[in-house]
């Protein structure tokens, strides 16, 4: 698997002295991954690592009529319980044909799967299309909203069983428009109203409810330097009650190097909602890969054939902050000239769990040929960026912590030659008496949710207290205390 060393991290981090004044945190009993620099005071011979996803299957083909080459802005929503199989729904704009964005050759299409591996078409009936009601159709003649039609769950406890599923669509001469749908199937508008009209909503929006925020929030596309100048980027606005939205507001990337993001993908990671996972569609215009005649073979049209694209892996934590730890590819385009054309490789909005251990996440390729499709690509559960440490050894030191709970938890990997030792420290960095390194036993193994112990006791002391983990040849994902 390939890794990405957080060079910003290591800058900020890199100090083998803990910092004798910092803010205590407030963990109770969440679950933190170490995408960012949030917890972390200190790091010596360890440093953040990307672990870019493992592809997998193709789950879907573009292949009916009124899907083809340019089906775009796909979404994947998991509806059930978690820890269950549930149901999985995939949501897409089906176009085959080139430039007709905004139009009524464009339509939304719904298919389905209880494992996320493979989708099926439901036979739905609601819309004649190529003259016949044997289709997939959920929305038909709604110009211009399939273009980007983009769904979600609705997890306010307050919403409606009658919107329980909410979408945002549109563009920027109708504005951002809500609609809902008790079942995520048949839709309606929620008002004429547009939700908003400050962007260019160019792109895929994308909404959902915040836990940590207490309010809906919207990603959308609007460009750095306002109307159609600059780069292609991300503002946000947030809502009470999905109907009302606050001015919008540019998001920051904390000062790294602009690029043009085509989609954002924002959305809470399932098992620590006030994280926000962004995987996002890089887009390299003007930067040609395939000469003509590699594209003519594979049936590419003329028009998309002169930029690429992939994907990149950013976090949020709520507010108009991105944290860009990584500039590198999260998913690279790949080995084949049909990975190299233009719009290709655009990740879904979503990632799912698909099993106790594995998430799931999906991309399309060779948009804009014949052979256009949905692959799916797998991390381990909360494997989007580990502490690492090599061979010769490194730590890492917490800031202060407090929390509930008896016991604490790791997400770890270590070789077989590796391991993880855990020492508690009080708020001034000494070490606990009972819990220092010597007193801590020796973690080995591969495992989601393994409990500390020391000399055979998982109980913790009362907080507030640090964290500092030894460790060797090993990967630490995520903590929880419980």
């Amino acid at each position: 698997m390939r890794k990405f060393v957080a060079v910003a991290a290591l800058v900020l981090l890199a100090s083998t002295s803990v910092t004798a004044q910092v803010t205590q945190i407030e963990i109770g009993s969440r679950l933190e991954l170490f995408v960012d620099g949030y917890l972390i005071d200190s790091m010596s011979g360890a440093a953040l690592e990307l672990h870019p996803p493992t592809p997998a299957e193709t789950v879907f083909t573009f292949d009916k009529p009124w899907e083809g080459r340019y089906v775009g802005y796909v979404t994947v929503i998991k509806d059930g319980d978690r820890h269950d199989a549930g149901l999985y729904r995939l949501y897409y704009r089906g176009l085959p044909v080139a430039k007709a964005d905004g139009s009524n050759a464009e339509t939304t299409c719904y298919a389905e799967s209880r494992d996320g591996r493979a989708f099926t078409r439901p036979s739905l009936g609601i819309f004649e299309v190529e003259g016949s009601r044997d289709n997939n159709v959920i929305l038909s003649e709604a110009a211009p909203f399939s273009h980007n039609f983009a769904p979600f769950l609705d997890t306010n406890p307050a919403a409606t069983p009658e919107q329980r599923y909410k979408a945002v669509a549109g563009t920027e001469s109708a504005g951002l428009a809500g609609f809902v749908s008790p079942d995520g199937i048949h839709w309606q508008k929620l008002q004429e109203k547009p939700l908003i009209t400050d962007g260019k909503f160019d792109s895929q929006n994308v909404a959902f409810w915040s836990e940590s925020e207490g309010c809906y929030v919207c990603y959308f596309r609007t460009w750095s330097e306002g109307g159609w100048n600059g780069y292609r980027t991300v503002s946000r606005s947030t809502s009470p009650d999905f109907v009302n939205w606050s001015p919008t507001v540019q998001m920051d990337f904390g000062g790294t190097p602009p690029e043009h993001l085509y989609t954002n993908q924002t959305r809470p990671y399932v098992r620590a909602p006030h994280i926000y996972i962004a995987t996002a569609a890089r887009f390299m215009p003007g930067r040609r890969v395939i000469s003509a005649e590699q594209a003519e073979q594979i049936g590419s049209e003329d028009t998309y054939q002169g930029d690429c694209s992939d994907t990149v892996f950013m976090t949020s934590r709520g507010g108009n902050k991105y944290d860009r730890t990584f500039m590198e590819g999260f998913v690279r385009p790949g080995i084949g000239a049909s990975n190299w054309t233009s719009r290709t490789n655009y990740p879904t909005y979503g990632i799912v769990e698909t099993g106790p251990e594995e998430l799931s996440m999906y991309v399309q390729r060779h948009y804009g040929q014949p052979t256009h499709h949905l692959q799916r690509l797998t991390l381990r559960t909360d494997g989007f960026v580990s502490v690492n440490a090599p061979y010769s050894g490194g730590e890492m030191i917490t800031k202060p912590v407090s929390f509930s709970g008896a016991r604490l938890v790791i997400n770890y990997s270590t070789s077989a030659a590796g391991d993880i030792r855990v020492e508690l420290l009080d708020k001034d960095a000494k070490a606990i008496p009972g819990y220092a390194l010597e007193d801590a036993d020796t973690i080995i193994g591969d495992e989601i949710e393994r409990p500390v112990s020391w000399k055979g006791k998982t109980n913790l002391p009362q907080g507030p207290l640090r964290l500092r983990f030894v460790m060797k040849d090993a990967d630490l994902y995520s903590i929880r205390f419980l």
